[in-house]
């Protein structure tokens, strides 16, 4: 059979089981039934992305049916193909979608099944900085599963998020491999519909992020060719229906790698390698992924994969833990002639002169010296550790200043990784990201308790008092220049953050000093100085300097924004926000959810649903992306009476900002305790319930002018 008859073969065969499923659902439920994913704002997002419509119920799915029969056209082109994998794409969402009919849970572990707006935003931010350099699809199983464990291996020490549909997910589960979103290996489902889940994920980041219209198909298969680095691996056999599925991929820009002898190669597109441990070389070529390596003499791999690796107390070989006892992490700046680069001291007992099991006392130094090096700088250098730390195989880091938390595994441990392997990766993680400051770098770690209790009281906490004392005097009228931010750009090219020192990056991963230290380090890079000398506006925070930045980094998509107000040119939106808010108007307030918080909202939206009027680069007078730490700002929504606009938030971050919402309040307002007037979903979820409690409260937001 020629590509073509096997894609339309393939294409018939799936829309003949689909055609049948979605017909015995209605006949069991009937054509009003509710039918959608969970835990997304776009219903099927496949189906929406392609067409712009919605599908709610079952005799909706029915009719969608028809729409996507209009994509199987048969005049023997090449983008007949194309389009007959798209159709095949959407069969398969349509027969994944039924399995969730009734609120119901068909993926248990390993596998997942759909992916949540939630995870695509927090992917956002490691994709556009290229801590995750690209998407692996793996379809099928191995030859064997000693090669299906080295692949998956391969792409996760480069840093790439790895997907699995069908054997391959019991091969490498026969092989002991630990998987899970937290490892950045995902096993989506056993059936070859379940790739769908991925594709899935590529068009809502297109949604998403690049505020891509639903139904533009050309800008969307524009989109995820330019901005979505994913590629296919299909293991042979390949039957029809993967072929067909590898048209959709390919349509969409992603490139297919296949063992499968005799299949009818696309330049560029559909690759033969017999080769399976080539596999990894043939996909990066071909996706035109670069992997920044960075080589470090430890026992153990080291990658961005593992940054969410949790190691469990059974797991530990040995903890370290600053609640309980003296431990500090460090970086002091010091002169050139008083480091001796790449030396690495361990001062007390190594990992294996330690109890298995035992809490231990942990103090670490990073000394640097650089003739472009500013003491600003370390505290940006310090909040590193935790990344660089836990992208270490079998090393979990929590925490940070004299409060951090290490385990190390027994696996790590037994492996050969030891105390002094930690003073490794800090010394090559430094000089390799902050290269253009650091010229020398030296590396004291303490494990002898004495002198832990030492650096901890005597040298880390001193030294970081000093620090919030300086980072307290850092407001917007202190600085004399701003920062762009357009780090996501990658993903939604209109967008451009302004961050301030009282306004850090919505992502909330940006403060004032890392875009400082950003710009010292890349002067070309993403952040770049805006100066603020031309004030238009002090009431919302607009600047003619600010608004010719924005112009120009925006492309001139955006041509006036404000710092300040959430109503007049507000800030805008990449989708990588921690939180949104979003104003309600029967208390005259603010609403503030957060990615974390599935549940509903006084605005009868989950974030999914707020986010998705949000994102994309877009300015939505009214609503607002934003990180969690500028909730408790002098600055936040300024121009509109600020944070005494704050009615509801969910309770884990009403608990997480607390101390320093309250704290502001009682500066600005005279407010004791303000977090207690703010509601919550333990409170009320409904308007109605949540105006009743302010008032009883006397929340100042119900006696503020209208924002409407």
């Amino acid at each position: 059979m020629t590509l073509f008859e096997t894609v339309f073969s393939g294409n018939d065969a799936v829309y003949g089981l689909t055609e049948g499923a979605v017909n015995a659902a209605i006949e069991q439920h009937g054509a009003d039934k509710a039918v959608s994913f969970p835990n997304t704002a776009y219903c099927l997002p496949c189906y929406y992305a392609v067409t712009g419509v919605k599908v709610k119920t079952l005799g909706e799915l029915k009719e969608a049916l028809g729409v996507v029969k209009t994509l199987m056209t048969r005049e023997m082109r090449l983008n007949d193909v194309f389009m007959s994998g798209v159709a095949t794409a959407l069969c398969a969402e349509f027969i994944e979608v039924l399995k969730y009919i009734d609120d119901a849970e068909p993926y248990t572990e390993p596998c997942y099944g759909h992916l949540a707006d939630a995870v695509i935003r927090e992917l956002g931010v490691p994709l556009v900085t290229g801590d995750i350099p690209g998407v692996a699809v793996i379809l099928g199983s191995a030859p064997t599963k000693e090669e299906a464990v080295a692949l998956v291996k391969s792409y996760q020490a480069q840093g790439i998020l790895v997907t699995l549909v069908g054997g391959v997910i019991d091969q490498v589960a026969e092989a002991g491999m630990k998987t899970g979103a937290n490892l950045r290996v995902i096993p989506l489902g056993k059936d070859v519909t379940s790739v769908i889940h991925v594709v899935s994920v590529a068009l809502r980041a297109a949604l998403i992020f690049g505020n891509v219209t639903p139904g533009d198909a050309a800008n969307l298969m524009k989109y995820t060719f330019e901005r979505v680095p994913a590629f296919v691996n299909a293991f042979a056999p390949l039957d029809d229906v993967i072929v067909a599925c590898g048209a959709g991929a390919i349509a969409l820009g992603f490139p297919v790698i296949t063992n499968q002898e005799g299949v009818s190669t696309v330049p560029k597109s559909l690759i033969l390698q017999p080769d399976v441990s080539k596999f990894n070389a043939t996909s990066l070529e071909a996706r035109d992924i670069k992997i920044k390596i960075t080589n470090i003499d430890i026992p153990v791999a080291f990658a961005s994969a593992f940054e969410g690796e949790i190691i469990r107390r059974g797991d530990m070989q040995v903890e370290f833990d600053g609640s309980r006892v003296d431990c500090a992490e460090l970086v002091q700046s010091a002169e050139a002639t008083e480091i001796e680069d790449h030396k690495i001291t361990v001062i007390g007992p190594e990992a294996d002169e330690m109890e298995l099991g035992s809490k231990n006392s942990i103090a670490y130094v990073v000394k640097v010296a650089g003739k472009n090096m500013q003491s600003d700088f370390e505290p940006v250098i310090e909040r590193k550790f935790h990344n660089y730390i836990n992208c270490i195989e079998g090393v979990y880091h929590t925490g940070q200043r004299d409060m951090q938390r290490i385990r190390i595994s027994k696996d790590a441990f037994h492996a050969g990784f030891r105390l002094k392997h930690i003073g490794e990766v800090l010394y090559a993680s430094v000089k390799n990201e902050f290269d253009a400051v650091v010229d020398k770098c030296e590396v004291v770690i303490y494990t002898d308790p004495a002198e832990c209790k030492r650096i901890r009281h005597e040298v880390a906490v001193p030294t970081f008092n000093k620090r919030d004392d300086r980072l307290k005097s850092l407001t917007d009228e202190s600085v004399d220049v701003y920062y762009s931010c357009i780090l996501c750009q990658a993903f939604s090219p209109s967008h451009v953050c302004v961050v301030t020192p009282e306004r850090l990056g919505l992502c909330g991963a940006v403060s004032w000093l890392d875009a400082k230290a950003t710009n010292e380090l890349d002067p070309n890079g993403p952040c770049q100085v805006i100066t603020k000398e031309k004030c238009i506006d002090e009431r919302i925070g607009e600047y003619e300097d600010v608004n010719e930045a924005v112009r120009k980094f925006s492309q001139g998509a955006l041509e006036e924004v404000s710092l300040y107000s959430i109503m007049e040119k507000p800030m805008t939106s990449c989708g990588c926000f921690e939180c949104i808010c979003g104003i309600e108007p029967f208390s005259n307030g603010v609403v503030i959810t957060n990615r974390e918080y599935a549940g509903m909202t006084p605005l009868g939206m989950t974030f999914p649903e707020l986010a998705s009027m949000t994102g994309g680069g877009v300015q939505t007078p009214g609503f607002m992306g934003h990180g969690k730490h500028f909730i408790g700002s002098k600055k936040f929504m300024k121009a509109e009476g600020g944070i005494e606009r704050i009615v509801w938030m969910p309770k884990e971050l009403k608990e997480f900002v607390a101390e320093r919402l309250n704290q502001t309040a009682k500066e600005l307002y005279g407010i004791d305790n303000f977090t207690d007037m703010v509601g919550d979903e333990t409170i009320a979820t409904d308007p109605e319930e949540l105006v009743a409690f302010l008032t009883e409260k006397g929340h100042p937001a119900l006696g503020l002018d209208p924002m409407m």
